[in-house]
């Protein structure tokens, strides 16, 4: 119950509380299933790693919340918890690589009403993105990224789940539009698709087939915080998943993101 009633209180914390970035990029609501609504809240923490700024690291703590597929509520049911630390080289004037590591604790819940909690779900994942950046002009730049994650998976007690482990590439397009120097001010339109193949323990071992999983589009606002070292994102995801026709139009998902940036530190 405390930590139910914790989560509910996350999203207020955060714009009582403190995202920041070079590349100024958000930190994408993570997919919660099926739902009618949901909520997606971060407190990270970025470092560049040297001087020239073309390496950096990031460190999040992330919580999700979502409704049922009956009701509107995105503070409804306690979803996931995520913490993630992804590591950034900006190693050509238009190219970034990076490789991270993640955990998350998922909420599982029955199919049908009342949607009882079944447990949960732990996942540790790895992947490694490369993105390419067009500069169209003075405001206009658009980035393209391939994303590829080795996902495993395990019970609450690190037993077998029915699904044992999953390998799943992300190709995303994002146009980002510089609205003003002041705080730095941008807004982001994205398109991400999902496509993945999984090891299956049940109902037989076997591999499943490679496949078209889900799109996400997503629209975010981007700022500076004056006179602090704190960035802000606020935005909406839509994710529209194969097979779900339970909603119209998707899973529609608020999302704050606060990050506070930490400039490069000389070792003595």
């Amino acid at each position: 119950m405390f930590k139910f009633r914790l989560i509910k209180l996350f999203p207020i914390m955060l714009l009582l509380g403190i995202h920041v970035n070079t590349v100024y990029g958000q930190v994408s609501p993570p997919g919660l299933g099926k739902a009618r609504t949901a909520s997606w809240s971060v407190l990270g923490l970025r470092r560049k790693l040297d001087s020239s700024g073309t390496k950096e690291a990031l460190t999040y703590i992330g919580l999700g919340t979502k409704s049922t597929p009956d009701d509107s509520n995105p503070f409804h049911k306690q979803a996931i918890w995520v913490l993630n630390h992804e590591v950034y080289h900006k190693f050509a004037k238009n190219q970034q690589y990076s490789y991270a590591l993640s955990y998350r604790r998922q909420n599982v819940y029955d199919e049908a009403a009342p949607y009882h909690n079944e447990g949960v779900e732990q996942e540790f994942r790895l992947y490694g993105r490369y993105a390419y950046t067009f500069t169209l002009n003075d405001r206009l730049k658009w980035k393209n990224t391939l994303r590829q994650e080795f996902r495993k998976f395990f019970t609450a007690d690190f037993q077998k789940t029915e699904e044992n482990f999953q390998f799943r590439t992300r190709l995303k397009s994002q146009l980002n539009f510089k609205i003003s120097a002041k705080n730095k001010q941008e807004l982001a339109l994205s398109a991400e698709g999902l496509f993945a193949i999984s090891k299956l323990y049940e109902p037989a071992s076997t591999w499943s087939s490679f496949a078209y999983k889900e799109t996400r589009l997503g629209f975010y606002y981007m700022t500076d915080i004056p006179k602090t070292p704190l960035r802000l994102d606020l935005g909406y995801m839509n994710d529209l998943i194969k097979g779900y026709d339970k909603v119209d139009f998707g899973v529609h998902y608020l999302a704050v993101d606060l990050i506070w940036n930490l400039p490069y530190s000389k070792k003595h």
